[in-house]
């Protein structure tokens, strides 16, 4: 017998979707009542995701008391601090320079909140994405010195931005970068220049380069303000509440698809508290616009709230964000949250658009190990969520590139898979001369390329990481944590198995194998999900939902039923709350023949 049918997880070495079926820890054997093994499926979800026997307690409810660093372990740190607390007391023109993504906007909501409670009306920058591009513009820097900022902080940008930086020294204003995007060896020139992927940082700091930009600008913010308490600045005034920023901090950091594991778990789990209480009026009203009335999950973060800040500063106003999450006016939250709404509904029209004619140049791509697609009259504001989606699509990096005929140059924006460090590529791309710009962390990144260094740098790409892509795709299973009949699917196993999250990248939720099944009922809702209705031998049946998956294999096997054949169901579970009574559901994810 095959020694892998026997480890595999019901026997599944392939899958509808080609994959082995694997444990991700443990057993993952369920039987019994689920009310009953919360704390035997809670620790199996911890040990799992790599937790140690030993450290169980501190994830199972995990609070920034337990995974707070010292923020002065982080080179410049206390300079930055030094530095703002000086500006604070001269009162001098603070600017915060923030980028138009969800963490940009975060951040500097984050520090525009912070010094607006310190005493300090601080402004705010935030370029614009077709006029500007990615990062610190020195005419920008140098146009804000001269209307008088005496100190500028960065926040999500500037680790790579030596010419900008460079002219905004010549001209004698202060620079603090607060980033967390790859840097290289030679730092521009900066006051200070926190960044916990710094190369030449300890190993305490390095071991948060996972973090969001918002997570590194509010461990700023612990360091300012004991940085003034012990100077006595809080003598005749209230210190700020920082607790009362981790809901900026929580959708900055999922939006941003940041590793939800160690400290950025604990922003992500404190922050859905704050969230939950409205107490910001601006997130407050982006909830209401998202007709989100329940209380928050992690993935309202990444799929209702983060799209319509990000919709703002990609077919947009990039200040709308910004000015959304620091407002203190009720009727200007409230339009500007319908804005946003109306923004984001324009951005799945444009994007659509994109990723059909993008996905068409996919047919010429088989061999390739790194897909790059490319054309004029792309919406530059989409094309990071293209890149998403075509990598998704065919298990690979992505690519999208926004091409300008009027100075032969495209910006692109690229999304990796898992074991792939594609912005360390880009930096090397860029340090070889085939890129103008670029940058970004392993999973995400942006370029700046010359029409004629294209196929150049595609060249480049798929010579530096075929080998990594193979050993990643080759590596790739469905990894499982739970096996179960039909009737333990329950909404009391939803409550047990959401007991471990908040999930994200690096943190992933819960997933089942339900089975044998036979399927009761296959169709085709909305424009492409396959839905079922399926039954076990216990007599039990439930609702699974395929989303965007009409057209794959796996849904028209399972849609022809296979002339009556059994099946293992893969998947997440969730709550349907459409009933009269809550039941469970599988987000089915992939199927196997279970005859």
């Amino acid at each position: 017998m095959d020694l892998n049918s026997i480890s595999a997880v019901l026997g599944v070495t392939n899958s509808l979707s080609g994959k082995t079926w694997s444990w991700r820890g443990g057993t993952g054997e369920l039987n019994g009542d689920p009310r009953e093994l919360d704390r035997t499926i809670l620790e199996q979800l911890l040990l799992s995701r790599g937790v140690s026997p030993h450290d169980l307690a501190r994830h199972s409810s995990p609070t920034l008391r337990e995974f707070l660093p010292d923020p002065s372990q982080f080179q410049d740190m206390d300079q930055a601090a030094e530095r703002i607390a000086q500006a604070i007391v001269a009162n001098e023109k603070i600017t915060i320079y923030g980028d138009y993504d969800v963490d940009g906007a975060t951040s500097a909501a984050l520090l525009v909140q912070l010094l607006r409670d310190l005493g300090t009306d601080a402004a705010y920058y935030i370029p614009d994405r077709l006029l500007e591009g990615y990062g610190p513009s020195g005419e920008a820097l140098v146009k804000l010195a001269e209307e008088g900022s005496t100190l500028i902080v960065t926040v999500d940008c500037g680790a790579m931005a030596h010419e900008a930086l460079t002219m905004a020294r010549d001209v004698g204003v202060d620079v603090i970068v607060v980033d967390h995007h790859k840097c290289s060896a030679d730092l521009p020139p900066t006051t200070a220049l926190v960044n916990p992927n710094r190369l030449d940082e300890n190993d305490l700091a390095a071991s948060h380069g996972h973090l969001a930009a918002v997570g590194v600008a509010f461990l700023l913010a612990i360091a300012l303000v004991r940085l003034l308490r012990a100077q006595g600045y809080f003598a005749d005034r209230e210190e700020p509440n920082l607790m009362g920023l981790l809901d900026l901090v929580a959708l900055g950091t999922v939006a941003d698809v940041a590793a939800l594991h160690g400290l950025n778990r604990a922003f992500v789990s404190q922050g859905l508290k704050v969230l939950a209480r409205r107490e910001r009026i601006g997130m407050a009203a982006l909830m209401d616009a998202s007709r989100l009335n329940r209380k928050p999950q992690a993935s309202d973060l990444g799929f209702a709230l983060g799209p319509r800040i990000n919709a703002g500063g990609r077919i947009g106003e990039s200040t709308l964000g910004v000015r959304l999450l620091t407002t203190e006016d009720r009727d200007e939250a409230r339009e500007i949250a319908e804005k946003l709404s109306y923004l984001n509904d324009e951005r799945r029209k444009i994007e659509g658009e994109v990723q059909e004619q993008a996905e068409a140049q996919l047919a010429n791509q088989h061999n390739m190990a790194v897909h790059v697609v490319a054309s004029n009259g792309w919406h530059p504001g989409v094309i990071g969520i293209v890149a998403g989606r075509l990598k998704e699509k065919t298990g690979k990096p992505s690519i999208v590139v926004a091409l300008d005929e009027a100075d032969d140059t495209g910006k692109g924006s690229g999304r990796s898979i898992s074991g792939v460090d594609l912005g360390a590529a880009i930096i090397a791309a860029r340090e070889q001369g085939l890129l103008i710009a670029g940058g970004g962390h392993a999973m995400a990144a942006g370029l700046t390329v010359a029409s004629g260094n294209l196929s150049a740098f595609t060249e480049f790409l798929n010579e530096r990481l075929v080998s990594d892509i193979e050993k990643a795709r080759a590596s790739l299973s469905m990894q499982l944590d739970l096996s179960l009949s039909p009737g333990g699917l329950t909404p009391e196993l939803v409550t047990t198995l959401d007991a471990a999250g908040p999930f994200g990248v690096g943190w992933p939720a819960p997933r089942v194998a339900v089975g044998p099944v036979r399927i009761v009922k296959a169709d085709i809702v909305g424009k492409d999900h396959l839905r079922i209705i399926a039954a076990g031998k216990d007599g039990k049946s439930f609702k699974a939902i395929a989303f965007r998956a009409a057209d794959t294999e796996m849904a028209q096997t399972l849609l022809h039923r296979s002339n009556g054949r059994q099946f293992y169901f893969a998947g997440r579970v969730k709550t349907d709350d459409w009933g009269s009574r809550p039941a469970a559901e599988l987000h089915l994810e992939d199927a196997a023949f279970a005859d």
